[in-house]
């Protein structure tokens, strides 16, 4: 998805610098101006030889035509998730090419810190219609995302901000709830995880119910990008006024929470409660 907005956002550029409008490129590729548009707006798959082209009718040679036609190759490439038996998943897409993410979490544990047994108590109770080899591959699937984290190679830096409560919650029963905890405290250890506790005892606070997520993508040059899971489904965000607006959200709740330290220590008195 990412790699997808990255090759469409060179190629508009690209036809911009060729000096040809939409309405002029369009038949020079025997497309339609709507077809070129939403290539453009990475609303489609982008074929190789589409790409191809397009690099021929903008004049781009060399190391440049080599770059875009491998990086169109790799945007038509199937997830890894695939191999998991999960459909195309815009969320895992988009935290699979992103290099930092800020998590405010109000009612359960972030994906990329739960155990396995805590995954699957949280999805048992959803409506949907899982073979128990389904709910299996979705469980393995988000204990793969956590490799980043100790990843050398592909790192990932997490920053999260979990409402206390959601640490009290009895997800699968108290062993369960033990090892969950236990988990985040190994977790937070890591250089690249930092743990915030958002106290009860702070009462009124500025996150929303379904919590959010903040992407960013590094050297790949996509700007930052919002996202929420509600109810109904979900939905990202990348206009700048949005994001930083997720962005002043975050770091007002994050003035209430406990600090790394006070939260690691508070993680590990639970656990042990």
């Amino acid at each position: 998805m990412i790699r997808r907005r990255v090759l469409a956002r060179q190629l508009k550029l690209l036809r911009e610098q060729s000096g040809l409008t939409l309405e002029q490129a369009a038949p020079k590729l025997d497309f339609s101006v709507s077809k070129l548009s939403r290539i453009e707006n990475a609303q489609v798959l982008i074929d190789v030889h589409w790409v191809k082209s397009m690099l021929d009718v903008y004049d781009v040679g060399g190391a440049r035509w080599t770059e875009l036609v491998d990086l169109a190759r790799e945007a038509n490439q199937p997830g890894w998730w695939r191999a998991y038996g999960l459909g195309n998943n815009s969320y895992i897409a988009f935290e699979t090419e992103a290099s930092r993410v800020h998590e405010l979490s109000v009612t359960y544990v972030p994906g990329l810190l739960q155990t396995a047994d805590y995954a699957r108590a949280l999805m048992r109770p959803v409506p949907l219609r899982r073979t128990a080899e389904q709910m299996e591959g979705e469980v393995a699937a988000r204990m793969y995302r956590q490799q980043r984290l100790t990843s050398t190679e592909n790192p990932l830096e997490f920053v999260t901000v979990i409402d206390e409560s959601a640490l009290h919650r009895l997800v699968g029963g108290p062993d369960v709830r033990r090892g969950q905890l236990g988990h985040i405290a190994a977790l937070a250890e890591l250089d690249a995880v930092t743990l915030h506790v958002l106290p009860i005892s702070v009462g009124a606070h500025a996150a929303p119910p379904s919590g959010f997520l903040i992407l960013s993508f590094g050297d790949l040059g996509e700007p930052d990008m919002a996202y929420v899971e509600h109810t109904l489904g979900a939905l990202s965000l990348d206009k700048d006024g949005d994001v930083a607006r997720a962005r002043l959200t975050f770091e007002r709740v994050l003035s209430d929470a406990l600090d790394p330290a006070e939260s690691l220590a508070l993680v590990r008195r639970l656990a042990r409660s």
